[in-house]
């Protein structure tokens, strides 16, 4: 009964909405009228005419137009196109007359019925008080710019194919006739419901209006006033369906209040009422049939599903053996059903998947057949190759060693396993440290070289390469480290140091015997002179005076070369320094004709330093540039911070001569010399001084341009160390 009530309610609350939206859509008509209906009339209504009303009525497909004025206070018709309407009063109309004076005060208007736009007001559709048989629509219209407002009206009968008035009230009907248990349906306005009927004469003729009546649509035959107006407010206020019975006129009577939504502002509530009594026969009678029907539907099915599942078991049973070979390793038997149903799909995909499964287990056994071949490759790998190979989690933790490994170091698999770098010395631990921190951002080491303990406590010298083990989300999940003993190698190139000290000690011995032996071959000469003679010439002593001077001069340039003993390094500007220089011997370069130039090119860092050693080292490169050039030229001396900011770049750059490739090969090579009188100390001792200040001595040059002498020297941040 639920179901029927509320579907009852939706479609009368459609019609009803359709309804209303019909009235809207008749009310906007009649406004435009009214619109053209101002353009085409004299703003004054003494010079409009009924006939012109009559005729601009029949041209705006309308019934009639009628005109308002506002006379002493009281609303009048004075003009219209059926002369029935004229000299009306609107001041017994109740809200209607309220309407016409807001709209002559040009205010909205606000009355709660009908519609209202700017300057216009349609109400809703009534009986006409000059013909009370006639049911119209009508609107009015004043927006000041005339002295009378304009009424446009419209019969709904004559225009309309659907009843406005009654239209709800056939619906119903026919509902009735198709629903015997249904006795009525009754539309109740919740406004007007339990108040005294408002009732008008017109024309002599009382008059119920249907926009004040308390039933709007359909019949109340079946009266419960008091109980029914109970459950409307009650239903207005939950919005909840409500039913109620009671007997009344020999009947017990079913009746369920529903509420519906006409519009913004208007609210109706359905009553429904159904005889119990021919409601609950129609349900038997619905619920006798429905009993029947599924009997037999029930006794149909059996019958049917005992012959279907006979069919189907025949086919399960096969699909079920196959499973059961596919289960004990038998890929080869078939499933012969040829049915083209969901079973003969399931056996035919049964018979694939025996098929794939033979397929990928041949593939799983060729694959381990491969990965156990790969396995052995790898371990006799791993365990027969000569370098120490062993693994550690990502704290450090041996997971797992070769046989080189126990070979190199001494302990045993056992022995390590699960220890935190038992061969690795204490200082080093922070560099290993860095290199795992390397490894795990990404980077790689190789031939790292360096020391490690074996388990007799021996220091080894070992070259070891670290890579990472990652899984199959390129995720590091160990650390893996290849270490080879490099102890014999280091060894054997200890020896070749030594043995190439010992031919340089040999040459450096033979260059200093021949070098000082010309000295004391004149010295001894003069010697037996004195021997012979008795006595030696001044210009005698000089000269052995002078070739002591030399061999002196030779032994002093050799200590520089010996051993570098602790000395003080000084904050020096090297750009001061070099000017200093530049000073003391731009005399003696002018008298070769040679310019001395410094260009500082960027900000100069100070450095660490001796000064006295890198004031040698300047003016030795300065000498051999002057001498260079032999017909003059100019001598550039630049200075510049290294790119990087860490070294300090002095550069100096002659127009000589030039230095062959055989000569440059040759450059600090102890005694090699081109100059007259020179021996060949020079460059050595300067290499030698620039090395002891960590720093890079770099010679180019091409014959016949010149030479460029390259001194980079690191930079020291502190004054003094």
């Amino acid at each position: 009964m639920q179901s029927i009530v509320e579907q009852l309610g939706v479609t009368l609350e459609i019609i009803e909405t359709t309804r209303e939206a019909m009235d809207a859509e008749l009310g906007e008509k009649l406004r435009m009228a009214a619109i053209v209906a101002k353009e085409k009339l004299h703003p004054d209504i003494k010079h409009v005419s009924s006939e012109q009303l009559a005729a601009l009525s029949k041209e705006l497909d309308l019934d009639d137009i009628t005109l308002w004025q506002r006379l002493d206070g009281e609303i009048v018709s004075i003009l219209s196109s059926n002369p029935e309407e004229v000299n009306l009063n609107s001041n017994t109309w109740d809200y209607w007359d309220k309407a016409f004076h807001q709209l002559f005060d040009r205010k909205e208007v606000s009355v709660g019925r009908g519609d209202a736009l700017k300057d216009y007001w349609s109400g809703p559709i009534n009986y006409a008080v000059s013909d009370p048989t006639q049911i119209n629509k009508w609107g009015y219209y004043f927006d000041g710019t005339t002295n009378y407002m304009i009424n446009t009206i419209i019969n709904t009968d004559e225009n309309f194919s659907f009843d406005l008035v009654n239209g709800t009230n056939n619906v119903i009907a026919k509902l009735k006739s198709q629903q015997s248990s249904l006795l009525e349906v009754t539309g109740f306005d919740p406004q007007y419901f339990g108040s005294e009927p408002i009732i008008k004469m017109k024309k002599g003729i009382p008059i119920y209006n249907l926009d004040v009546r308390a039933i709007p649509f359909g019949q109340y035959e079946y009266r419960n006033s008091q109980e029914d107006s109970h459950h409307i407010h009650k239903v207005l206020e939950s919005g909840i369906m409500q039913t109620d019975k009671y007997m009344i006129n020999g009947k017990e009577v079913l009746r369920s209040f529903i509420p519906i939504k006409i519009n913004a502002e208007k609210t109706y509530v359905i009553g429904v009422a159904f005889d119990k009594a021919e409601l609950q026969e129609s349900l038997h009678r619905q619920l006798l049939a429905h009993v029947l029907i599924s009997l037999c539907l029930l006794l149909f099915a059996m019958l049917g599903s005992y012959f279907i599942a006979g069919y189907m078991l025949r086919s399960l049973n096969q699909i079920m053996n196959k499973v059961n070979a596919i289960a004990d390793g038998n890929f080869v038997a078939s499933i012969s059903i040829q049915n083209k149903d969901e079973l003969g799909l399931l056996a035919s995909r049964v018979n694939s998947m025996g098929v794939r499964l033979l397929d990928y287990t041949t593939q799983l056994k060729d694959t381990a057949r491969e990965l156990q071949s790969t396995k052995q490759y790898l371990e006799s790998f791993v365990n027969h190759t000569s370098d120490a190979i062993h693994v550690m989690d990502l704290d450090g933790h041996i997971i797992q060693v070769n046989l080189a490994f126990e070979m190199i170091y001494g302990w045993s698999s056992e022995e390590v396993t699960g220890q935190l770098h038992p061969n690795l010395p204490d200082n080093q631990i922070e560099s290993h440290q860095v290199l795992i921190a390397t490894i795990l951002e990404g980077g790689s080491v190789t031939d790292f070289e360096t020391v490690r303990y074996t388990k007799d406590g021996e220091l080894i010298d070992v070259s070891i390469t670290i890579s990472a083990i990652r899984d199959e989300l390129d995720e590091i999940i160990a650390i893996a480290t290849i270490s080879r003993n490099i102890t014999s190698r280091k060894q054997s190139e200890e020896m070749i140091r030594r043995s190439e000290k010992l031919a340089v000690v040999g040459q450096l011995a033979a260059g200093v015997a021949h070098e000082v032996r010309n000295p004391l071959t004149t010295l001894r000469g003069f010697v037996q002179l004195q021997k012979q003679k008795g006595s030696l010439s001044m210009s005698h002593l000089d000269l052995m005076l002078s070739e002591l001077d030399q061999i002196n001069m030779i032994v002093s340039e050799f200590l520089v070369l010996a051993k570098p003993q602790a000395i003080r390094h000084e904050c020096l500007n090297v750009g001061d320094l070099i000017r200093d220089i530049v000073i003391l011997m731009d005399s003696e370069a002018r008298l070769s004709k040679v310019n001395l130039s410094i260009h500082q090119i960027t900000a100069i860092p100070s450095i660490g330093g001796v000064g006295s050693q890198l004031k040698q080292v300047f003016v030795n490169m300065i000498k051999n540039g002057v001498e260079a050039m032999p017909d003059g030229g100019e001598l550039t001396i630049e200075l510049a911070a290294a790119e990087d900011g860490r070294e300090l770049l002095i550069r100096f750059t002659d127009q000589g001569l030039g230095i062959s490739e055989e000569d440059m090969g040759r450059l600090g090579e102890p005694f090699f010399t081109r100059k007259e009188g020179g021996n060949g100390l020079g460059i050595m001792i300067c290499q030698q001084i620039i090395r002891n200040h960590s720093g890079k001595l770099k010679y180019r040059s091409l014959v016949g341009e010149g030479t460029s002498v390259e001194i980079r020297l690191p930079v020291n941040k502190s004054a003094v160390r």
